[in-house]
Order: structure tokens, then sequence, then C-alpha cells
């Protein structure tokens, strides 16, 4: 009955107030992070990077030539093995490079955030140090490895002028796996298994993506699954950006939505383990 007196309403406002809060707190917490530690977060990328390639022939040269070789062994598999194509203007070489390589980042940085806490323990195990730095780190690691690679690439497919769009997918992209950087490295420090498990999960959602495939070419009844795959709208935005096909409204708002979930529980659950970090390692 309208003017029913809810006795209920101002708890539910503040729980409405406070969850704004919190998930207002998840999306500039790192950007606040990222600003205030920016040399140390300088210093720790640089140190990793070195570290991969110390004592090597090529040196700073692996640290592009590594990405590089993995995304041509899988342009030979899919272009001379498997012989790939797909219907429409856009090359079946042009699609698959374009989506691979975001998705090679976002399967690096949610793998590396498993561990990260374990990584760098002996960093603060013994010392003062701001541990909500660490789970930024894989995201920027990774980042520095392909973002050279996908701007290169771009600029070769699709001209000069586009790779202020290559920049921007990356951008979108470290921000938008952020939040589950931040639950990994909380889960990947407290239930070990999950280190186990979650690359057979990528390995599965890699499948369950159009990167080899366009969405058109699965069945009706598969097709509708995708809407439950946020990586799959991702990979249609991308291809939508640099390519001008087709690209719905639920393509943008599944993905946003997912990321606005897991911005207040992210933060919130890494804040409070925080204390119980160095225990536990």
């Amino acid at each position: 009955m309208i003017g029913t007196n809810c006795s209920q309403c101002p708890s539910l406002s503040r729980t409405g107030r406070r969850l704004f809060e919190l998930s207002v707190a998840g999306f500039l917490g790192p950007w606040r992070v990222l600003y205030r530690e920016h040399e140390l977060i300088s210093l720790l990328v640089r140190r990793d990077l070195l570290t991969r390639t110390s004592g090597t022939l090529l040196g700073w040269g692996w640290t592009f030539a590594q990405p590089a070789l993995q995304v041509l062994a899988f342009w030979f598999l899919f272009e001379f093995v498997l012989r790939v194509k797909v219907p429409g203007k856009v090359a079946f070489l042009d699609y698959f490079l374009t989506a691979i390589i975001p998705w090679l980042f976002v399967n690096e940085t949610l793998l590396k955030s498993l561990s990260v806490m374990d990584d760098y323990s002996a960093v603060y195990r013994r010392t003062v140090f701001p541990l909500k730095v660490l789970p930024l780190l894989p995201g920027l690691v990774t980042g520095a490895l392909y973002l050279p690679i996908y701007v290169l690439l771009v600029a070769v497919l699709e001209g000069f002028p586009a790779i202020g769009k290559a920049a921007l997918i990356f951008l979108v992209l470290w921000a938008g796996v952020m939040p589950a950087a931040y639950l990994l490295a909380i889960a990947g420090s407290f239930v070990k298994d999950l280190r186990q498990v979650f690359p057979f999960l990528l390995n599965l959602i890699f499948f369950l993506t159009p990167i080899i495939y366009l969405p058109e070419m699965l069945p009706a009844e598969v097709r509708q699954l995708l809407v439950f795959n946020p990586f799959a709208d991702l990979i249609v935005a991308i291809h939508g950006l640099l390519y001008n096909t087709p690209v719905t409204l639920g393509n943008v708002l599944r993905p946003v939505l997912w990321w606005m979930l897991l911005l207040a529980p992210s933060w919130v659950l890494f804040h409070r383990a925080e204390p119980h970090l160095r225990e536990l390692l």
C-alpha cells in the first residue's frame, strides 16, 4: 500500500550508501596506490622484467620475443594447420591477432595474481610494506610485455591513427582486471588448490570466447551462452572498436556490470586480509 511506513527503509538506505562508498573506494583505491607508490611500483616492475631476462644472450630482447613467439605459434596453428576461416570483411589473421594479445594479457595477469603474494613474500614479510601495491604488479608487468607488441601490430594492420585505440584497449583491460587481481591475490594465498584449478578454468573460458571464431559461427543455442562470458563481450567490443563490426549495448553493459560487482568485495576483502598475510606466508 502506497504510503505505508517502511521500518527497514533507513537500514536499506544505509546499506546501499555503504555499498556505493565501498564500490567507489574499490575503484579509486588502486589508482591512489598507483599514484602514491609510483616510485616503488616502477622499481618492482623493472626488477621483475630484469629478472626474467638476466643472464640471457638476448637480454631485454626476450621481453618482447617471448609474447611475440607465443602469438606466432597460435597464428601458425590456426592459419596453416587448422586452416580456420571466418566470414566477413575482416581477415582471420587480423581478427585473431587483435583478440589473442588482449586475451594473453588478461590470462597471464590473472594467473600471476594468484601467486603474487607468495612471489613477493620475502619483500614484505619482515619490513613495513604497502601490500596493496602487489596486486597491481601482474597487470603492469604483463602490460609492459604485451602493450608495445599490440600497439605495433595495430599500427601495421590498421595504420598509425589506430594506435590510440590500441592503447585505450589495454588501459580499459588493465582497469577491468584490477578487482579480480585483488580477489585472486587473496584467494591464491588462502586456497592453494585454486592455483591448480584456475588455469584449467581459463583454458575453458578461452574456447568459450570468440577469438578463433566469430560468434555467428556458433549454433544459436550455444551462442546464447556467451552472454554469461564477459570476456566474449570484451572481444566483440574490441573488434567493434578496431573494425566497426556490430556491437550491442549488452556487449558493453555486461562487462561493466561484472566489474562493478567486484569492486567493493575485492577492496574490502583485501583490506581485511592484510593483517593476516604476513602471518600466513
